[in-house]
């Protein structure tokens, strides 16, 4: 008679963890539509960081007719969710990213965008050309399926939508770091964070995962370089900042290819953005660059900002002109909980299937998640969007004007989160 009595009050608790995985299966196809509906209005209304007022406003709005616990103003632009189920428990944050970039459209989707701003004084175009359109949607969903299964969660889910996860403007706070500083992991307080990032190379159904570091970090150089303006058709009478900054730009290179240990962890420096000159035949005095630092520990980004400042400073030196440096750390090495991982892994096989969810590489790419993962155990993961059968190769890259995501791979993204949500939840 005890063992039949320890029976009956052990199976609900099984039956209960089988059934929410197959109640979010059916949500996430329920929902779907709204998906791609939320996520292209953002796409054809793009907010650059820190500017997200109509986006947070619309995802504030849609939290509250949840009846979810809101918080707006978090870190500027941000909006907070909280969530709390019938049952004690620990706390679990899910984070979506909400910003777009200065870049001009040039997919022919009905919903492209039109927009147009200003930034950093140049009139640009406005995109969703990395995907936040999608973590956006994909977490609403997720927000609006778990708020109906408060009796299934042991603890508070926490729905972060950060703003500026690109970098704030210059002068300017922002992104994870900021809504750290204003207490985004605090009451309650988060015991483990989920991130996601669509990712427009790898095939839609898949997930791809890493345990420890994962994205690279990111560092915003800034450099001047002051000559002396002279006549073009008499250089020797001036200091041309434009010939020097060639050559550091060479140099800059110099320090991947032969002065770094690639072997131990990938690094790159890129320059992407030049200023200089009013006129064709005038040496102008004053040369700008913008470039970004990617290194993928902490040594080699110490070992990195280092010989940057040493090679610029010379190869000006050499020229008589004189050079200012800034390193402007964006954000540090996304580095995944190994036991976190471990622990979660069984979830991310169970809703992609174990044949596709797949080992990765390290990547190159930054994220400003990274900065909740210095306060507390998270896992960063991508889900593919990428249709099927397509050659990574041949699919445009993210931040390019030609970016595209297969939408039937936001489905997959909503299961993650709400699943990574229960199943901590549950394990704890």
């Amino acid at each position: 008679m005890k063992k039949y009595f320890l029976l009956i009050i052990f199976l609900p608790i099984v039956v209960s963890a089988q059934n929410y995985k197959a109640k979010v299966d059916i949500a996430a196809n329920n929902i779907e539509a709204k998906v791609i509906e939320w996520r292209r209005d953002f796409h054809k209304n793009p907010e650059l960081s820190n500017r997200e007022f109509k986006t947070s406003e619309k995802i504030a709005n849609h939290l509250k007719n949840l009846g979810i616990e809101v918080k707006t103003g978090v870190g500027k632009t941000g909006v907070v969710g909280i969530l709390k189920g019938n049952k004690p428990g620990p706390c679990v944050a899910l984070r979506a990213d909400m910003d777009a970039l200065p870049v001009v459209e040039r997919t022919d989707v009905a919903f492209a965008s039109t927009v147009k701003t200003t930034y950093s004084g140049k009139d640009v175009g406005v995109m969703h050309a990395c995907g936040h359109d999608s973590h956006m949607a994909m977490l609403m969903a997720a927000a609006e399926i778990l708020s109906t299964m408060k009796k299934d969660i042991n603890g508070t889910i926490k729905f972060i939508f950060q703003p500026a996860e690109e970098g704030p403007p210059l002068g300017e706070e922002g992104g994870a770091a900021l809504m750290i500083k204003e207490g985004v992991l605090e009451n309650p307080k988060v015991d483990a964070i989920f991130g996601i990032h669509i990712n427009a190379q790898t095939e839609v159904g898949k997930i791809r995962y890493k345990p420890e570091g994962f994205y690279a970090s990111a560092d915003w150089l800034r450099i001047k370089i002051k000559g002396k303006q002279s006549h073009g058709a008499e250089p020797w009478n001036g200091i041309d900042p434009i010939v020097i900054s060639a050559q550091i730009i060479n140099g800059l290179q110099t320090i991947i290819s032969r002065q770094t240990e690639l072997t131990v962890a990938p690094a790159v420096i890129t320059i992407g953005v030049i200023n200089a000159g009013t006129r064709n035949n005038i040496i102008p005095e004053e040369l700008k660059m913008e470039g970004t630092i990617r290194a993928l520990n902490l040594p080699m980004r110490k070992i990195l900002h280092e010989k940057i400042n040493n090679t610029i400073t010379k190869i000006a030196e050499s020229g008589g002109a004189t050079a200012e440096i800034e390193i402007q750390p964006m954000c540090p090495v996304t580095f995944n909980d190994a036991k976190l991982t471990a622990k979660m892994l069984p979830t991310l096989e169970k809703v992609a299937g174990k044949e596709n969810t797949l080992l990765s590489h390290a990547t190159t790419g930054g994220e400003d998640f990274a900065y909740y993962q210095e306060k507390v155990p998270g896992l960063f993961v991508q889900v593919g969007a990428m249709p099927k059968g397509k050659d990574p190769h041949e699919a445009a890259p993210h931040h390019t004007p030609d970016f595209f995501i297969d939408e039937s791979g936001f489905k997959l993204g909503v299961k993650t989160y709400c699943m990574l949500a229960l199943d901590y939840l549950s394990f704890k």
